[in-house]
């Protein structure tokens, strides 16, 4: 079992290589690239089963001892993100396929789009299994050069200057991630995550924090809370749909589960709660005001992915096993929700030509498959009951009361207001975009994108893809009972450090 923790790298790196010798066959290149990511999903179902049931699976590369050699680990958080970033990412691309953007208005396939997904995949992978540091940088940014070339490919004269802003901020905190690294390995001697559980406990208490807030600081750029946000919504409209949805729904969470472990193993004390919590506050209110505003659907589901992350740093803030097993519901919640809502998004700018929502109308009328995909999503986003978005909020709500402290109260009422914000935000999308009278598209794309938009010809295997994620948010809700269970056991984990440092270290080393 242990063999099939490096695979979710290995396998998409290797297929990227074979994706570019096989480019001249477009339809082999797409077939590999399938082929691959329904392999990774079945390798992280295996890999979370394994976790659930017997702990933590943990590789260490090259046969060096920990904490010298490179470790790969699979636990039950870990496992469990993995999967369902893989399933999303498979469902993103057959939509990528239908819209056939990678197609340049020609017959074949370029050869950029495939390969750089499978490299998007294999840093995702890399930074959700790696056990020490310096690789969780290495995962970034095998993940953020892949993103580069797929948000800056195809570029026209709009798109240019956002793609900029975004390679420039990630640039920076990368730059700002690796010199947390040497700090950390100057300060502690090592980067292996399990043996800086110990050795950071033991440094003074200026270096600890100023390292707390460093880390912080890098992963809060690379996901977007506030005032870290101002690149997201600059940056993600303006790629197209496949590619804006697979960066919603994980890059930045990927951040966040790199800001979840981080904290958890190597700091989690009260100071740094409250830091977390009324940054969650200002995230959460920031962004759904910001939401409000917004007069273009790209803009306008961008900053509701900023506010969302509030939710995430509320429950992280609170280190309590109800409030991290609240995170997790709710970021594999968010992966599944936010994903369907920029794919259906795209099938909305598709059919009616534009991304404005003063130019966008009656589309309950004229398409009303891809109304009903919206208003699930987007309902489930807002926290309405039975959905999954509700059931997440409801534990991480349930958290901040049994937190019983003035910031986790006021926390947990913006939680509540920004749910009635994010509601008012996408009705306003619903009553003007798809429930008025039908009106003439008036598109305002480039005329030389070779996107088809301002039609209403949509392929199957787009609403297969962007159904089949929305069907996600009721799977997910359906299954809240094994699900609830599996976060409650990896919040456990995650508090009690134990397992994970036994795992990697042994049971002698960890003990000592």
């Amino acid at each position: 079992m242990n063999a099939l923790v490096p695979l979710p790298v290995l396998l998409p790196l290797l297929a990227a290589a074979l994706s570019l010798v096989v480019g001249h066959v477009p339809a082999v290149q797409r077939l590999l690239n399938v082929l691959v990511l329904s392999g990774i999903v079945v390798v992280a179902a295996m890999l979370l089963v394994r976790a659930d049931s017997s702990g933590p699976v943990v590789l260490q590369l090259g046969g060096y001892a920990p904490p010298f050699g490179i470790t790969l680990i699979a636990d039950r958080l870990s496992a469990l993100l993995l999967l369902v970033s893989i399933v999303v990412m498979l469902a993103v691309l057959v939509f990528a396929i239908g819209q056939r953007i990678t197609d340049r208005g020609r017959a074949s396939t370029s050869t950029a789009f495939h390969p750089m997904y499978l490299v998007l995949c294999a840093g995702v992978s890399l930074a959700y299994l790696t056990g020490d540091l310096f690789n969780l940088f290495v995962g970034f940014e095998v993940m953020l050069s892949a993103s580069y070339v797929l948000i800056a490919r195809r570029s026209n004269a709009q798109r240019v200057r956002p793609s900029m802003t975004y390679v420039i901020v990630s640039l920076t905190s990368s730059l700002l991630f690796l010199t947390m690294v040497a700090v950390v390995y100057a300060a502690t001697g090592t980067v292996n995550l399990a043996d800086l559980t110990e050795k950071v406990g033991a440094l003074p208490p200026g270096l600890r924090g100023g390292l707390a807030l460093l880390m912080a600081v890098v992963f809060g750029i690379k996901s977007a809370v506030v005032p870290l946000h101002f690149w997201l919504p600059d940056s993600y409209p303006t790629a197209p749909a496949p590619v804006t949805a697979v960066f919603a729904a994980l890059l930045t969470k990927v951040a966040v589960y790199a800001l979840i472990r981080t904290q958890t193993l190597l700091f989690g004390d009260a100071t740094s709660g409250a830091f977390l919590l009324a940054v969650a506050l200002l995230t959460m209110l920031v962004g759904a005001l910001g939401a409000i505003a917004q007069n273009d659907l790209n803009r306008m589901l961008s900053f509701l992915l900023v506010s969302h992350i509030g939710y995430m740093v509320f429950g992280l803030g609170l280190f309590t096993e109800i409030g991290l097993s609240g995170v997790i519901l709710y970021v594999v919640h968010h992966i599944a929700v936010q994903g369907a809502l920029f794919l259906v998004s795209g099938l909305v700018i598709r059919h009616a030509g534009t991304p404005s929502l003063r130019h966008i109308s009656g589309l309950a009328r004229t398409n009303p498959v891809v109304a009903v995909l919206f208003a699930i999503p987007a309902l489930n986003l807002a926290g309405i009951p039975p959905l999954s978005g509700f059931v997440a909020k409801v534990v991480l709500l349930r958290a901040g009361a049994e937190a019983a402290s003035p910031l986790a109260y006021a926390a947990a009422a913006g939680a509540v207001l920004t749910s009635f914000l994010t509601l008012y935000a996408l009705s306003k999308v619903w009553v003007g975009s798809f429930w008025c009278e039908p009106r003439p598209a008036v598109p305002d794309v480039d005329p030389t994108d070779d996107v088809t938009v301002g039609t209403r010809a949509t392929s199957r295997p787009m609403l297969l893809s962007a159904g089949s994620l929305v069907a996600a948010g009721a799977v997910i809700a359906a299954l809240a009972g094994p699900l609830s269970a599996v976060s409650d056991r990896a919040a456990a984990d995650l508090l009690d450090r134990g397992p994970y440092r036994v795992a990697v270290l042994g049971a002698e080393r960890a003990g000592g």
